[in-house]
């Protein structure tokens, strides 16, 4: 061995000491029974395994167990069979150790964990799409046998991407993609918000790294002024809990970036439109803890006196906590400065559990060790409705996904059943959700509803407080529309798996005319064959394809040969509004006259690197589809996917079926970069609200075509009491061209709003 690899060598064994001692020193400081020569086992057992292998950064491989732990320990307030499972949990799929050789060592509790972990490896997702949904099932049904899985899962993925930079660029979308899709609402499902807040803040960092920095400055340079509000705020506050005798810490809350990015798109507005980026915490320790949902609302009565109250923004999350465990009482209140400032009230254990989630209420049960063994009634509804929706799940993963994502992300309604009994439902839940809350029969057979004793239909969308009783026929049967208007994971998976039983004729039917036509054509099937007739039809799924081809909306006939046997030829483009189908661009005049007539796609070849990034230039564009969905024009954060045809559409990086394709089929993303050079016009539709006066029309058109020499295409204005609301067709070279516009508009006096819209 050479003094280099030597010095190397001890440089590392330094390294991955200082950090095993980092988390025996933060476990020992914890709450729980000290064992701590289990963990050390486990960390030489793990550093033996990982020995010589380094992570993409460089580092020894075993660093990134020993972060996992710490998060586990410092972060979640795990004990310790879930850092020795930490500690473990890339030994079984890295190495030549199996979960039987973890068991025979650390015992089955440990076992199982390391076990449920590998099982979920490498993500959510594999490389193809049943996989990545079998690997979300199989994550989810470990979750519910033992929480700690998907605890520990977290802190692996929170690791992950604290260490994202080392990854090639299409990589980073996908894991950030997965990380926002999934990861982040399971985070906040259980209760782990500053894990959340964090996973999103990377998830946006990497996706949106100029937009990030740009809120970053801007936090930076309103901090200053963020500081005097709050102390001028929270001064007489202060005053009168001390007077009150009250054990307090006041902190000052700042919206994350992520937040303020979502909701600046959300509302269309700017930085400086987002009035609640400030938010104060007041956390007391309760004189007695059976007492502290009243000592919250003694402050509140307390500082109402202080200043005028929001009467539409109280909420209590006492009486009834949040599914996810949290409780709070929040009201929002008007400074002297003549700012909206919310105020949230909550005790100590409270806040503990609003940051650290379900693991922190242990911490306020006698024993020392965290056992998952509570009857901790939301988190069990949860995961009993995650198991239901497991029994019968989509064949396909995104739908799959989807339903999930409907139990992950929703806010919740308090609604009673006829005899009083409380039930949470998502927020936005019809009659028929809740019918299908109580049991499938109900459901199925479910014909209307009485909420507050008034007949209502099945999709009337159910308020909080609401009282509902549920109206059935036995001659009722479920019916396709009906996935419209329910919203829980729930009721779309009972309604889907009914569909697909009364489909499943049909589909079988489909199948023999293809495999009668495949026959006479000498053509042997394959899922590959159906998936390139599918897609050849436009159909995105094959039991799709095989439904159309039983209900005889498809007829098989030479074309489809030709297709199969490699024979078709290029298609013309006939007319400009096909050639537009996937080019939302005109040619390089205003006219958009100069078209070609002919447009090549291009195919991603077998052999492609798809960890450089695609260049979009104004030679190649129309090699590429722009997918309507979002509407992507230069200057947009933009990425690849490789479609089922191996063509490539591009998509905004935020776009709602970007953050599916980036979940479920993360193998095709590919990084896509803009090198344009003003030469071609995009379509872009601009919003304007304001107080209408003689002559705003006149000077607005000016602005846009005089003074920036842009093509306007279309004008629509309605007035309604002196109030405008008006859009405008454009026609513009890049994002910087709608920034420069969307900048002169709003300096015209009476233009109060100017924002893209798609």
């Amino acid at each position: 061995m050479d003094d280099e690899q030597k010095k190397r060598e001890e440089a590392d064994n330094i390294l991955i000491n200082d950090a095993f001692q980092h988390l025996i020193d933060t476990y020992s400081a914890s709450r729980h029974r000290k064992k701590v020569d289990i963990i050390t086992k486990a960390f030489n057992f793990a550093r033996q395994a990982h020995k010589g292998v380094r992570r993409l950064s460089g580092e020894p491989y075993i660093m990134h167990p020993i972060a996992v732990a710490q998060i586990a320990c410092e972060e979640v307030g795990l004990g310790s069979t879930s850092i020795c499972a930490a500690l473990l949990h890339d030994v079984v799929e890295d190495t030549d150790f199996t979960t039987e050789d973890i068991e025979n060592i650390f015992g089955a509790k440990v076992a199982q964990i390391v076990d449920g972990l590998t099982k979920i490896s490498g993500g959510i997702f594999g490389d193809q799409a049943s996989a990545q949904a079998e690997n979300f099932k199989k994550l989810l049904l470990t979750m519910s046998d033992d929480i700690r899985v998907i605890l520990i899962k977290i802190c692996d993925r929170l690791h992950n991407m604290r260490t994202l930079a080392s990854q090639a660029a299409n990589k980073q979308y996908k894991i950030a993609g997965e990380t926002l899709y999934i990861y982040a609402p399971l985070a906040n499902r259980l209760g782990l918000n500053r894990i959340k807040t964090e996973l999103e803040n990377l998830s946006f960092r990497y996706e949106h790294p100029d937009e990030y920095l740009r809120i970053e400055e801007k936090l930076a340079s309103t901090q200053a002024s963020r500081h005097t509000l709050f102390d001028q705020f929270t001064a007489p506050i202060e005053k009168v809990l001390k007077s009150q005798g009250v054990e307090y810490v006041i902190k000052e809350r700042v919206k994350s970036p992520y937040s303020i990015w979502n909701k600046m798109q959300r509302k269309h507005v700017t930085f400086e439109e987002i009035y609640d980026i400030l938010a104060v915490r007041i956390v007391f320790t309760p004189k007695e803890r059976d007492n502290e949902i009243n000592e919250c609302f003694n402050i509140y009565v307390a500082i109402s006196k202080l200043y005028n109250i929001h009467p539409n923004r109280l909420r209590d999350w006492l009486n009834h906590p949040k599914a996810n465990g949290y409780q709070a009482l929040h009201v929002t209140l008007m400074s002297k400065q003549g700012k909206w400032i919310e105020v949230q009230i909550r005790s100590d254990r409270m806040d503990e559990i609003a940051e650290q989630g379900f693991a922190a209420h242990w911490k306020y049960k006698e024993g020392g060790e965290i056992e998952f063994t509570e009857d901790e009634n939301e988190l069990n509804e949860w995961l009993h409705t995650i198991k239901e929706i497991l029994d019968d799940p989509q064949p396909d993963a995104m739908d799959f996904l989807d339903a999930i994502k409907l139990n992950l992300f929703a806010s919740e309604i308090f609604v009673f059943t006829p005899k009083g009994e409380i039930k949470t439902m998502p927020a936005g839940s019809t009659a028929l959700d809740f019918a299908f809350s109580i049991h499938t029969f109900l459901g199925s057979h479910c014909i209307g509803a009485k909420v507050n004793h008034k007949l209502v239909p099945l999709s009337h969308k159910l308020q909080s407080g609401d009282q509902v009783e549920i109206l059935t026929s036995k001659a009722q049967h479920v019916q396709p529309s009906w996935i419209n208007f329910v919203s829980t994971a729930k009721a779309k998976a009972k309604i889907q798996a009914i569909l697909r039983r009364d489909g499943r004729q049909i589909q079988k039917q489909g199948e023999e005319v293809l495999m009668s036509f495949l026959k006479a054509n000498d053509i042997e099937y394959s899922n590959t064959v159906a998936g390139v007739l599918a897609a050849f039809h436009d159909i995105d799924k094959r039991d799709d394809f095989f439904q159309a081809l039983g209900e005889k909306t498809i007829l098989l006939g030479e074309s489809d040969v030709n297709e199969l046997k490699g024979k078709k030829k290029r298609k013309k483009v006939p007319n400009l509004q096909s050639w537009k189908k996937y080019v939302p661009f005109l040619g390089n005049s205003k006219s958009g006259k100069d078209i070609g007539e002919e447009r090549q796609l291009f195919v991603v070849p077998d052999k492609f690197n798809r960890k450089k990034p695609i260049y979009i230039t104004d030679d190649n564009i129309t090699q590429y589809k722009f997918m309507h969905c979002c509407h992507p024009i230069p200057g947009d954060d933009v990425l690849g996917f490789i479609d089922n045809k191996k063509q490539v559409e591009i998509h905004k990086r935020s776009c709602p079926v970007a953050a599916k394709l980036k979940s479920g089929y993360g193998n095709r993303i590919l990084d896509a970069k803009w090198d344009m050079h003003k030469k071609l016009f995009f379509d872009a539709t601009i919003q304007i609200r304001g107080i209408d006066r003689i002559g705003l029309l006149n000077e607005v058109t000016q602005v846009i075509s005089r003074q920036l020499n842009v093509n306007i295409h279309k004008v629509n204005i309605v007035c309604d009491n002196e109030i405008f609301t008006g859009v405008v067709d454009l026609r513009v070279h890049d994002r910087e061209d709608m920034k420069k516009i969307i900048n002169n508009l709003k300096k015209v006096d009476g233009v109060q709003e100017a924002v893209q819209i798609m």
